[in-house]
């Protein structure tokens, strides 16, 4: 293949890779204008973030049409074909968080609709969305860099994350079972809760492609000490 050709081709996987960190800033604007909008009882903000979900789901779509392009055209193997699938997938996941984004800010809408005697306390929320976003901002650092030290770090924070919701879960039914006038705001506060949860998980999922493109070793689905093991080799 000639020089120029070569200079192309890393062009073109270089503009990839620079488009999946524009959707994941998107996403990461979208995950805290939510929260925003759910704790300032914003209902134009709440607006914002679901009218800009389309500008995340186009973004998807254009880097997969990349990444079609590059197959067909340049029969990427071994690392580069390792690069395009771990973009694949992980512009996947940045899609689903700015789906779960889109939930929070829909549920921000329906609670300041009404008046009502009991309104939800997001305050375990707020501590859980600074941990996914740190998780966020930590995969995509580690994709940037194909860097696969820290996603044990990622693992163990999204273990927080779900003893949180956990957490979260049982004071809600406690509250309904006391008081089912609270039932409505409780499972409000679930519902977003478990948004949460979610996003976490897609933040997982991020770093732990990202150990697949350095080391074409899946990790998904294994342990915590699995993980450790294997990105410290």
């Amino acid at each position: 293949m000639p020089e120029h050709t070569y200079r192309q081709y890393d062009a073109e996987l270089e503009s990839v890779r620079a488009k999946v960190l524009q959707m994941g800033g998107l996403v990461e604007q979208q995950i805290e204008q939510a929260l925003e909008a759910l704790l300032n009882a914003d209902p134009k903000l709440a607006d914002e973030v679901i009218s800009n979900d389309h500008r995340v789901n186009a973004l998807e779509v254009s880097i997969d049409e990349d990444c079609c392009h590059i197959i067909a055209r340049r029969q990427p193997a071994a690392g580069d074909l390792r690069m395009i699938m771990m973009v694949v997938k992980t512009i996947t996941d940045l899609e689903r968080i700015g789906d779960e984004a889109t939930k929070v800010a829909r549920v921000a809408q329906k609670i300041y609709e009404s008046d009502r005697m009991y309104q939800p306390r997001f305050g375990e929320i707020k501590t859980m969305v600074g941990l996914v976003r740190e998780m966020l901002r930590t995969s995509l650092d580690a994709f940037a860099r194909l860097d696969m030290t820290k996603t044990a770090d990622v693992a163990r924070q999204d273990e927080d994350v779900d003893d949180r919701y956990r957490a979260v879960a049982r004071q809600m039914i406690t509250f309904m079972l006391e008081d089912p006038r609270t039932i409505s705001m409780s499972l409000e506060v679930l519902f977003v809760a478990k948004a949460i949860e979610r996003i976490g998980d897609h933040a997982k999922n991020i770093a732990e492609y990202v150990v697949y493109m350095v080391k074409g070793k899946d990790v998904r689905h294994t342990s915590l000490q699995e993980l450790e093991k294997e990105t410290l080799q």
